[in-house]
C-alpha cells in the first residue's frame, strides 16, 4: 500500500485505489478500483460535499412530532391514562408522526380526521386524539428544548379546532331492564355488573379491586375495600361501602384468585365493555346502556331512598368541598344501611328518563321517588323496606347480620388500611 500526493487516498498492492479518510469527525471509507489519480479525487471530492451537507442539514434540522410525542409518553408513564396516551399517538403518528411541530394544524390533520371517520370512530373519540395533540403542541413550545436552548416550537402553538359532539345522555337503567341485562352476559360478567351497580364503582375500579384492599369492620358485620388514590379518579383513598347484594358477591368470589376480586381464566379483566357486554345489551333491546351507567343507577337510587347529598357524595367516591364534610367523617354503619335502601325497588322516572322520552328516544320508567301520598317510592316506605328479600342472582338471602355496638368511622378504616399498608409494603415494581 502506497500514498498518493492527495491525502486520504492510497494505492493498493493490485493497483487498486483506496479512499479512507475522517472529515469533520466523519470516517469517509471505500474502494473506488483501479482507476486514475484523477478520478479517485473526484470521488472524494463529492463525498466531502455529502458529508458537510448532512451535517449542516442535521445542525438545522428540527423535532418531528413523533420525537415530542415520544418525550410526552416517557413523562407520562406514572399516569393511570399512558395506555390511553399511547394508543392515541399509535393512531396520530402515521399521519403526522414524520412533521415537524409547526407543520401540525387543521389542515395537516384532516387527513387523519377523515382516516378515523372513515374507520367509524365517534368525533367524541377523535376529539380525544386531538386533545392528545393540543397537549404535545404545547408542550413543545413550552417545555421541550433542544441543545441550544431553543423551543421545540417557536411562536404560539396552533389553535387545533374539535368536531362537533352529540354525547350520550346518562341512561340509569330500571329494575326491569336490570332484570332483562343482567342474565344476558357470562355469570362472571353478569356479578361485575351487579356489584357495580351496588356499589357505583368505576368500570376500572370494578376490574382492578384487589383483595389486599379488604379491611374488616367487626362493627358491621363485614369488610370494607379502601381503593388507594393512585388506583382512584380523584387522587384520594375511598373506601368501598358494600350493602347486602355487594357484599354476598364479594363472599362468592373468595378463593379464586389471590389478587383481583373478580378474575377470568386467571388474569385480571382489562374492562368490563367487551364483546359479552356488548352483545348482552343488544340482545336485550338497551344498545344505549354504557357501562358507566350502572353508576348513574346506583346514584339515581340512592338519591330516590331519600339518601343525603352528603351521604351520596362518600358512597360514590366524589370530592366534598364543604367546610362540614371535611370535619364530619361519615359513619360505616350509616353507609350501609343508607347503600341497602337501594335495594328497596320501588321509584318513578328520573328526569333523565323523562327528558329522553320527550325526544322520543325512550318510554321506560327509572327512579325518581313518588311525593304523592301513599307512592311506593316516598321516604316511609322505603325507611320500611330495609330488610330485602332474597336477590336471584345472589345463591343466599343478602341479609347480613349486623353486630351490636357503635359502628367505626369512614376515618377509622382508612387509617387502619394505612397502618396495614406501612406493615406490609408493596415490593418495589409490582
Amino acid at each position: 500500500m502506497t500514498t498518493t500526493r492527495t491525502p486520504g487516498i492510497t494505492v493498493l498492492a493490485d493497483g487498486r485505489r483506496f479512499i479512507d479518510k475522517r472529515h469533520l469527525g466523519v470516517r469517509i471509507g471505500l474502494r473506488v478500483g483501479a482507476v486514475t489519480q484523477e478520478h479517485a479525487e473526484e470521488r472524494l471530492l463529492t463525498e466531502i460535499a455529502r458529508v458537510e451537507s448532512d451535517l449542516a442539514r442535521k445542525a438545522h434540522a428540527r423535532p418531528t412530532f413523533g420525537h415530542c410525542a415520544g418525550r410526552y409518553i416517557e413523562q407520562s408513564r406514572a399516569k393511570r391514562s399512558i395506555g390511553i396516551i399511547r394508543w392515541h399517538v399509535a393512531l396520530l403518528q402515521p399521519h403526522i408522526g414524520h412533521l415537524e411541530p409547526q407543520q401540525v394544524h387543521d389542515q395537516t390533520l384532516e387527513p387523519f380526521i377523515k382516516a378515523r371517520l372513515t374507520a367509524g370512530a365517534s368525533p367524541t373519540t377523535i376529539n380525544r386524539s386531538l386533545e392528545v395533540v393540543r397537549t404535545i403542541l404545547n408542550r413543545a413550545a413550552r417545555s421541550y428544548r433542544d441543545q441550544d436552548g431553543r423551543p421545540y416550537l417557536e411562536g404560539t402553538p396552533p389553535l387545533i379546532a374539535m368536531l362537533s359532539e352529540s354525547p350520550r345522555l346518562p341512561y340509569p337503567i330500571t329494575w326491569t331492564e336490570q332484570d332483562a341485562l343482567f342474565h344476558r352476559p357470562p355469570a362472571h360478567l353478569a356479578r361485575m355488573a351487579l356489584f357495580g351497580v351496588n356499589t357505583g364503582l368505576r368500570d376500572s375500579n370494578v376490574c382492578g379491586l384487589e383483595w389486599q384492599w379488604e379491611v374488616r369492620v367487626p362493627e358491621v358485620g363485614r369488610s370494607v375495600f379502601v381503593i388507594p388514590p393512585e388506583a382512584f379518579k380523584t387522587k384520594r383513598p375511598h373506601v368501598v361501602v358494600l350493602n347486602d347484594v355487594a357484599w354476598s358477591i364479594i363472599e362468592s368470589q373468595r378463593a379464586k384468585h389471590p389478587v383481583w376480586v373478580f378474575p377470568y381464566r386467571g388474569r385480571r379483566i382489562g374492562t368490563m365493555n367487551n364483546t359479552g357486554w356488548q352483545q348482552a345489551r343488544r340482545d336485550a333491546g338497551l344498545p344505549l346502556v354504557r357501562v358507566h351507567d350502572l353508576r348513574h343507577s346506583f346514584a339515581c337510587r340512592l338519591r330516590a331512598a331519600g339518601v343525603s347529598a352528603e351521604d351520596r357524595e362518600v358512597l360514590l367516591g366524589h370530592a366534598n368541598h364543604s367546610m362540614a364534610g371535611h370535619y364530619a367523617s361519615a359513619d360505616v354503619g350509616r353507609l350501609v344501611e343508607q347503600a341497602n335502601l337501594i335495594l328497596n325497588r320501588g321509584g318513578t322516572q328520573t328526569l333523565l328518563r323523562i327528558a329522553d322520552s320527550y325526544r322520543g328516544r325512550s318510554q321506560s320508567a327509572a327512579c325518581v321517588p313518588r311525593q304523592e301520598a301513599g307512592g311506593s317510592g316516598s321516604a316511609r316506605q322505603v325507611d320500611d323496606s330495609r330488610r330485602v328479600a332474597q336477590d336471584r342472582w345472589i345463591s343466599a338471602s343478602t341479609a347480613v347480620p349486623q353486630s351490636l355496638g357503635r359502628p367505626g368511622f369512614q376515618g377509622q378504616v382508612i387509617e387502619l388500611w394505612r397502618a396495614r399498608q406501612d406493615s406490609n409494603p408493596r415490593p418495589p415494581g409490582s
